[in-house]
């Protein structure tokens, strides 16, 4: 922990501010941009909200006081960065969010980045089925295995709300892929 109390001092310095942030993205722009494009789907989007993630993070290193972790920290950024660009890009469009997830789906399959089998592909179809929160929270525990205490943070929602989502999440997934 003293680690990173040390590299949050050095992100937050004028003198060590650019050095730092290098680093921080060099550390966690893979980590980041999957979970992202988990949530966009699409990878030019996911190109362009990670982006602005990092934009986000560097005006406002100044203001993380360390009450979670730093990687909370960003991934609260990076997910409410996700989901503002898909409720916009919805309204731009002129439709709801769920007309918007049939259309990823569907651009997914003709994605030249999108390297999955036909098996992947029905995963992404099933996963984007799933509420919001659902499909948040399947991609976080299946995807990235991360501890629901971690997600706590992220999300703002306790442990068992989310234990109840990934149950309900993953009970819709095996219904869709028994049925399909």
């Amino acid at each position: 922990m003293v680690q990173e109390e040390l590299f949050i001092q050095a992100l937050q310095k004028k003198e060590t501010q650019e050095q730092a942030f290098k680093q921080l993205v060099s550390q966690y722009k893979e980590r980041l941009y999957w979970h992202v494009r988990r949530i966009v789907l699409d990878h030019d989007d996911a190109d362009d909200v990670l982006q602005n993630t990092f934009i986000k993070i560097f005006r406002n290193i100044h203001t993380f006081k360390g009450d979670s972790a730093l990687y909370s920290w960003m991934y609260r950024i990076a997910t409410n960065e996700a989901l503002t660009f898909l409720n916009q890009k919805a309204r731009k469009s002129g439709i709801s969010n769920e007309e918007l997830q049939d259309n990823l789906i569907k651009n997914l399959e003709a994605d030249v980045y999108f390297e999955g089998e036909e098996i992947q592909l029905k995963l992404q179809k099933a996963i984007s089925k799933l509420p919001e929160k659902q499909r948040l929270v399947f991609n976080m525990k299946y995807f990235e295995e991360m501890k629901y205490e971690d997600m706590s943070q992220i999300l703002d929602t306790s442990v068992g709300a989310l234990k109840a989502s990934y149950h309900h999440a993953v009970k819709k997934l095996e219904d869709y892929l028994t049925e399909n």
